[in-house]
């Protein structure tokens, strides 16, 4: 079924300005109507959403499902049944597969296999340089007309500013944002984790956040010469969040994204503790969670090492700072999944990256809306309205008549993220044992209910 009556629960749909008890009507798998006490058409199911919150339905604009090529670590069908579980509803795949996602062919084959094997709606990025290389422009004409949302090259970086400008001029011209992992290698080098006095005492090789910054600087001017839009990836440094907060004063078109794993650690995690402390050895007062409650894990655990690092006290609660004023319009995961065994090895070896779809709602209402930093509503409108905005699509809103995209949350459940609850085919998390409060209730894609935790074994894996 398609159609489905959601009563009693308090929908927000920033898109709109709505916030209200309100019940929502989903008829042949769009939105019919919202309003009071709304009779359900004969042959219609109900759902319960008392005490619940009811948004559009959540949307994360980066996610590696590693297919091609790297199946063993995630496929569409696992990565979106995780996707689903977080209570998402539309994903955005990078194309660092194998082959990289450098032609029409690859993003036609990534669309086929997620029509037949994915559960949430699936959209595609396109490389900016083919094979990612960073050398040469790949089709961006025949990948905007292959069906692709924007270009990357993430999980890498082009160096040459010349090429980089090429590219936003041809991202213009095809009216497609260019997503940036902003990294400048001369500075990073083989750099592993943050530049500063956990890497000193851990004997780790650093990663200074000027390499970030570099980068960020250059999209700035790249953007205000060409008029294309670029969105800066997976922000991490204090000086990238200035850099953009200026920037977009000058109104320049460039915007930025921050994920959990961001404002929620510090480098400090590396080191094995079970307190979080800022540079001066001083306990993080604004940490929402009780060190009592946190799960003990050593030293040098590779589940937190990812790209960018993670950072100081300071530079995560310039992160907080940019979620909460607007510079930072976009919350998303950068879900990267990797096989136990390749995160079993020395922390200078372990690839980067962790996922992440499982536990961003629950981490980004603790962060965010439990700590009054930002309202309820404006932390839905980073999940749903802002990315769907940048990337012109046609979801993100309750509107009548939209896909019937729906999430379902209890923004105060508490659980405990369990690694043999997750539906991803990898477990690389640093948050198994958590206590998290706030928990996805059902998805609802075209109407269709594809997960609900009343019900989890019946959820599509």
């Amino acid at each position: 079924m398609n159609s489905l009556l959601l009563t009693g629960g308090r929908v927000i749909d920033p898109a709109n300005n709505f916030d209200s008890i309100a019940d929502v009507l989903i008829l042949n798998g769009k939105i019919s109507v919202i309003g009071k006490k709304i009779s359900a058409p004969a042959g219609v199911k109900i759902f319960d959403a008392t005490g619940k919150i009811v948004s559009p339905g959540l949307i994360d604009l980066h996610v590696h499902f590693r297919e091609p090529g790297q199946t063993a670590k995630e496929n569409i069908a696992t990565g979106t049944a995780a996707a689903a579980r977080g209570g998402f509803t539309t994903v955005v795949c990078m194309p660092n597969t194998s082959p990289a996602i450098d032609s029409a062919g690859t993003v036609a084959l990534i669309h086929e296999r997620a029509r037949e094997q994915g559960t949430v709606n699936v959209f595609v990025t396109g490389a900016i340089s083919k094979n990612l290389a960073g050398e040469e422009l790949a089709p961006i004409g025949g990948l905007k007309k292959a069906g692709v949302v924007a270009i990357t090259d993430d999980g890498h970086c082009i160096q040459n500013n010349e090429l980089m400008r090429r590219a936003c001029e041809y991202a213009k011209m095809f009216d497609l944002p260019i997503f940036d992992h902003c990294q400048d290698y001369s500075l990073v080098t083989d750099g592993v984790m943050n530049e500063g006095y956990w890497s000193l005492v851990l004997g780790l090789r650093s990663w200074p956040s000027a390499g970030e910054e570099m980068i960020v600087a250059r999209n700035i001017l790249l953007a205000e010469l060409t008029g294309a839009k670029i969105h800066c990836q997976h922000l991490s440094a204090a000086g990238s969040v200035a850099l953009l907060r200026e920037a977009k004063k000058r109104g320049v078109s460039i915007s930025g994204e921050a994920c959990p794993h961001h404002f929620t650690l510090t480098d400090a995690a590396i080191a094995g503790s079970e307190k979080f402390w800022a540079d001066d050895g001083k306990q993080l007062s604004t940490f929402n969670l009780q060190p009592s409650t946190l799960p003990a894990w050593p030293a040098y655990d590779t589940n937190f090492k990812m790209n960018p690092p993670l950072r100081t006290a300071k530079d995560r609660e310039a992160i907080l700072e940019g979620l909460a004023d607007g510079t930072i319009e976009i919350l998303c995961s950068d879900h990267a999944p990797h096989c136990d065994y390749e995160k079993e090895v020395e922390f200078n070896y372990a690839p980067f990256g962790i996922t992440g779809l499982e536990t961003e709602l629950a981490l980004s209402l603790m962060q965010l809306v439990h700590t009054n930093r930002i309202s309820l509503s404006d932390m839905i409108a980073k999940f749903t309205v802002n990315p769907a905005r940048l990337l012109n699509l046609n979801k993100g809103t309750l509107s009548a008549g939209a896909d019937a995209d729906v999430t379902v949350f209890d923004a105060d459940a508490e659980w405990i993220y369990r690694r043999e609850d997750s539906a991803s085919k990898s477990k690389n998390n640093p948050f198994f044992g958590w206590t998290l409060k706030g928990k996805n209730v059902a998805t609802i894609v075209g109407g269709k209910i594809i997960f609900d935790a009343a019900q989890p074994a019946l959820a599509p894996v």
